[in-house]
């Protein structure tokens, strides 16, 4: 397998996560007293054997680089794909593909999970699929009696129904010659690619994951991680910052 390496997108706004994020990235939040959370996610790859990173900035930016620096104190070599404009969440890679090995992984820079990166980018490695995705188990419950409905008939109904379906934890392994065809400069998300490929026959693979998991998008989300924090330490911190004496 190539050395390893990870993209972060770090150049969200963080509109959903205001007022928190007015004067800070998103990346950058505090979680538990000691620790922003891109810190915690760099200590991690580092942890599982990553040594280079590229980190995609945008909105406030020069806050993360001034923190993030080369990587050195996270045993990375951290470098930046500045955008002019926003490019969504896939966008940013077009102009960095000279600069990628053939296989890695892309990831958001603002959740907390225990999932083995190195793991993903094995199996990525092994599926020879476009782009392995990274999918968490959800179990939502209806408020409502959810109906089906044929022309004007109910057909079938279903009283506070428990959906329960995988989602995308906003980490990908993704191969080189899979972005390509896309030309460097144009917004384009990750929803956009999956349906280029499933159009086009070439469906990901999933890469299905039970353990820990939380995208910090909203002002609910963070206030959780922060009440959960000192109990998910020994599963998210790597052993040498759980125990630094």
């Amino acid at each position: 397998m190539d050395e390893m390496h990870v993209v972060i997108m770090a150049g969200g706004k963080g509109v959903r996560l205001r007022p928190y994020t007015t004067a800070l990235p998103k990346p950058l939040v505090p979680i538990g007293d000691d620790f922003a959370i891109l810190e915690i996610v760099l200590h991690q790859l580092a942890a599982y054997g990553f040594r280079t990173a590229t980190m995609a900035i945008n909105h406030h930016g020069s806050l993360i680089r001034a923190f993030v620096g080369d990587g050195t104190r996270f045993g990375l070599r951290v470098d930046y794909a500045e955008e002019r404009t926003p490019l969504s969440t896939v966008g940013p890679l077009f102009g960095l593909r000279d600069r990628l090995p053939e296989r890695f992984i892309v990831m958001n820079g603002d959740i907390l999970t225990n999932l083995n990166y190195a793991d993903l980018l094995r199996a990525h490695t092994d599926s020879g699929a476009p782009v392995t995705v990274a999918t968490f188990r959800r179990k939502v419950k209806v408020d409502f009696g959810v109906l089906t409905v044929e022309g004007d008939k109910v057909v079938e109904f279903k009283e506070k129904p428990t959906l329960d379906y995988r989602v995308s934890m906003g980490v990908y392994g993704l191969t080189r010659d899979t972005i390509a065809p896309y030309p460097t400069g144009i917004e384009f998300g990750f929803d956009q690619l999956m349906l280029d490929l499933i159009n086009h026959g070439s469906p990901p693979a999933a890469y299905d994951f039970d353990g820990y998991w939380l995208d910090i998008g909203r002002p609910e989300d963070y206030d959780e991680a922060n009440r959960s924090f000192e109990t998910l330490k020994p599963i998210l911190l790597p052993a040498a910052l759980r125990d630094p004496g």
